[in-house]
C-alpha cells in the first residue's frame, strides 16, 4: 500500500487510492469466502455429500486466490516479506523497466511516419485560425506576446544594446567604404536624370524665399557701398539684387537646359567619377565619415534614440488601447481568418507544422524518449512502486478476484470429472 501521506497526494491519486483500497478488500473478502465455505464443507461433507463438490470449488477457489496474490504482490514486492527470487521486480529492475519503456516510446511512437500521419489527419491551420480569429484568442495572443517582448526589453542591457548598435554601425557602415557605391548610385541619377526632380524642388524652394523675405537684402550689398554714396543709391542698389535674384531663379525654373542647370548636372557627374576613381575625393569622405561617427554627440544621440524608442515600445506593450496593442490583435485577427478560409494557405501551414514536426522527431526523439528514461532513474524505488501501483494496482486486483473465481470453476470441474470418470471416487 503507498505510504505517501494523503495530504501529499494529488486529488486523482487520492481517488485511485481510494479505489485500489477498495478493490483489494473485494478480493481479500472472495478469499475468506472460500476459505470459510472450504472449512464448512469439508466438515459438513461426510453427512451431506453433495458438500463435496462445494468444497472442492472453494479448495480451488483459495489456490487461485492465493495464486494470483503472489504474482501481483510479487511485482511491487516481496510476498510476507520472504527473499523468494524474480519476486518486487519493479523496484527491484526499475532502471531497466524506464529504459524498456523509453525505447517503447521512441520506436512505436515517435517515429516519423506515425508523426506524419497523424498531423496529416489533423487540420492544424484550420483549428488554429478558428481560435486566432476570436476577439477574445486574439487578444490573449497579443497579451502573452507583449508580456514576454517587455520581458525581454526589460532584460536587455542598456549598455549591451549600445554596445551592440555601435558594433554593427561600425562593420556595416563606418567599415565599408562609401566612396565607390556612392559614385556609382550618383552617376546612375545623374544619367537617368532623376536629380532634375531635387533640382526643381530646390528652384521653387529657392523663388518663395525670396518672394517673402525680399527685405533680407536691405543692406546686403549697399553696406559695401562708400559712406558718400547716397541713401537712394543704396536701395536702389539693394533691389536691384534682389530683382536679379528672383529673375535668375525664375529663368532656371522655366528653362530645363539653364546654364545653371547644366553647371549642377556637371558637378554631380564629376563628383560621380570622382568618388569612384580619385583617391583625394574618397580619402575626404571617409575621413568626414569617420568625424560624423566617432562624434560623441553623435553616440549620445544612439543613446538618447535607443532609450527613447525602448521606453515607448514599453509604455505600449502595457497599455491594452495603445496603437501597437490594437493593430496587434487586428493582425492577429486578420491570420486568423485567412488561417480558416484560405485552403492554399492551410495547405503550406500544415505541410511546414507536419515537415517541422517530422524533424524535430528524426532528430531528438531520442533525447526526448531519455526525459522517460531519466526521471524513471531518478525516482527512489519505493516511491516508483507506489506510482505505479496506483496506476495499475486496482485493475490487477481484478486479476486476484478472476483468479477466484476461475480457480473455483476449475476445482468444481476437475472434481466433478475425475468423480464421473473414475469408479469409487
Amino acid at each position: 500500500m503507498p505510504r505517501t501521506p494523503m495530504a501529499l497526494l494529488s486529488p486523482a491519486d487520492r481517488e485511485r487510492l481510494r479505489a485500489l483500497r477498495v478493490m483489494k478488500a473485494i478480493a481479500l473478502g472472495a478469499l475468506v469466502f472460500m476459505a470459510v465455505a472450504f472449512v464448512i464443507a469439508f466438515w459438513l461433507q461426510e453427512r451431506h455429500p453433495w458438500l463435496s463438490y462445494v468444497r472442492a470449488a472453494a479448495e480451488g477457489g483459495m489456490v487461485g486466490a492465493l495464486a494470483d496474490w503472489f504474482a501481483v504482490t510479487a511485482l511491487f514486492r516481496r510476498p510476507l516479506g520472504l527473499p523468494i527470487p524474480h519476486t518486487a521486480i519493479i523496484p527491484n529492475r526499475k532502471d531497466e523497466i524506464g529504459r524498456t519503456l523509453g525505447e517503447f516510446v521512441e520506436t512505436n511512437f515517435l517515429a516519423a511516419d506515425v508523426v506524419r500521419t497523424k498531423l496529416s489527419s489533423t487540420a492544424i491551420a484550420r483549428r488554429a485560425g478558428e481560435w486566432l480569429r476570436r476577439p477574445e484568442s486574439a487578444k490573449r495572443v497579443a497579451a502573452e506576446g507583449s508580456t514576454i517582448a517587455t520581458a525581454i526589453l526589460n532584460a536587455l542591457s542598456d549598455d549591451d544594446v549600445r554596445d551592440l548598435i555601435s558594433d554593427l554601425a561600425r562593420e556595416h557602415l563606418v567599415e565599408p567604404e562609401w566612396g565607390p557605391p556612392a559614385g556609382a548610385w550618383l552617376e546612375k541619377i545623374v544619367e537617368s536624370g532623376a536629380h532634375h526632380g531635387a533640382v526643381d524642388l530646390a528652384a521653387d524652394t529657392i523663388a518663395a524665399w525670396l518672394d517673402a523675405n525680399a527685405a533680407a537684402f536691405s543692406g546686403l550689398v549697399s553696406r559695401r557701398l562708400p559712406s558718400w554714396v547716397p541713401r537712394l543709391a543704396h536701395r536702389f542698389v539693394d533691389d536691384t539684387v534682389h530683382h536679379e535674384a528672383v529673375k535668375f531663379v525664375a529663368a532656371v525654373r522655366e528653362d530645363p537646359h539653364h546654364p545653371a542647370r547644366r553647371a549642377i548636372d556637371g558637378y554631380l557627374g564629376r563628383l560621380a567619377e570622382n568618388l569612384q576613381n580619385d583617391q583625394d575625393t574618397r580619402r575626404k569622405l571617409e575621413n568626414a565619415k569617420a568625424s560624423l561617427f566617432d562624434s560623441p554627440r553623435v553616440g549620445a544621440l544612439a543613446a538618447e534614440a535607443w532609450n527613447t524608442a525602448k521606453n515607448g515600445l514599453i509604455r505600449s506593450l502595457a497599455d491594452e488601447d495603445s496603437g501597437l496593442r490594437v493593430r496587434a490583435v487586428q493582425a492577429i485577427e486578420e491570420v486568423g481568418d485567412r488561417l480558416t478560409t484560405d485552403a492554399a494557405l492551410q495547405r503550406r501551414v500544415d505541410t511546414w507544422v507536419s515537415d517541422a514536426a517530422v524533424f524535430l522527431v528524426d532528430r531528438y526523439r531520442h533525447d526526448i524518449a531519455s526525459i522517460i528514461t531519466d526521471t524513471v532513474e531518478r525516482w527512489d524505488p519505493a516511491e516508483t512502486t507506489e506510482k505505479i501501483e496506483l496506476m495499475v494496482g486496482r485493475d490487477l486486483q481484478y486479476i486476484r478476484l478472476n483468479g477466484t473465481v476461475v480457480g473455483a470453476l476449475a476445482g468444481l470441474a476437475i472434481f466433478s470429472i475425475a468423480h464421473a470418470v473414475i469408479p469409487g471416487v
